[in-house]
């Protein structure tokens, strides 16, 4: 695999899908970690069928597909948010959202004939068409997540484990939590470029239930979905190039094969004691 990651940099457009990838999917992990532990999994879904969505209208009207949909997706992402997605309306606006965005999309698609936009490549994933621009934005995404856990790695802990006790503390968690879901909207609409808005969420869920069947303390798991992550990535496209075959999928695959053996070892512990 090795040799054909190398092999793969001497290409322009592969190197590119290579290093925003990469990115990307460290943002994801991170981000996954936090939004797994604090039971938001569901707002990774819903927010990837809302940026599909955008993608179409944008299409439609002729405009920035990532811009229109980086902001139609924050926007929701608060407006979840604000109904309180610990609540049982909170998980009701995602499933609402999510599925009307999708047939909003589908049926903007179906009728106007004349998109100029690939909608498979938002709808399944196509990283290989990643441009100069789309590294660039990804590499200052994963340094302004990077820089946001390390300055804040005190706080976000807390504000995940005990969000009552840090408002007693009197910290401002409303601010966190709301810096950590647009981190998480602009991974969401990145992150489709490598495995499409169907699969969006297996990108940000599976490295870091992964991680929590191997390790406890919430330093190693974010180290250790990171990892797996990237890992998965590089299988997923030395898959993609081996076989021939969707590379969104070959990243999802072997998200799902980690998680099983790591769910195997913590069987085999959990016996062992």
């Amino acid at each position: 695999m090795i040799d054909i990651i190398r092999s793969l940099f001497s290409y322009d457009f592969a190197a590119r899908a290579l290093l925003a990838g990469t990115a990307i999917s460290i943002c994801a992990a991170l981000l996954g970690v936090v939004i797994t532990l604090r039971r938001y999994t569901m707002l990774g879904d819903g927010l990837s069928h809302t940026a599909f969505g955008a993608v179409a209208v944008a299409a439609a009207l002729n405009w920035s597909p990532y811009w229109f949909t980086l902001i139609v997706t924050i926007a929701v992402t608060f407006l979840i948010l604000r109904m309180n997605l610990d609540s049982a309306s909170g998980d009701n606006a995602v499933a609402v959202i999510s599925t009307v965005s999708l047939a909003v999309g589908i049926m903007v698609i179906s009728c106007n004939s004349g998109i100029n936009v690939n909608m498979n490549e938002y709808l399944f994933g196509s990283v290989l068409s990643m441009s100069r621009d789309d590294v660039r934005i990804s590499f200052l995404l994963s340094a302004i997540v990077l820089t946001a856990f390390i300055l804040c790695h005190r706080a976000i802990f807390s504000v995940t484990f005990d969000e009552n006790f840090c408002r007693a503390c009197g910290i401002n968690t409303r601010l966190y939590i709301d810096l950590l879901s647009v981190l998480t909207a602009i991974t969401v609409v990145m992150g489709m470029r490598i495995v499409g808005a169907l699969l969006m969420t297996n990108l940000l869920i599976y490295p870091a239930v992964s991680s929590m069947r191997l390790l406890r303390s919430f330093k190693s798991v974010l180290i250790c979905s990171s990892v797996i992550s990237v890992i998965c990535f590089f299988v997923g496209i030395a898959a993609s190039s081996i076989f021939g075959t969707p590379a969104g999928s070959g990243v999802v695959i072997a998200n799902i094969f980690v998680y099983a053996v790591s769910s195997l070892i913590s069987v085999i512990r959990k016996r062992s004691r």
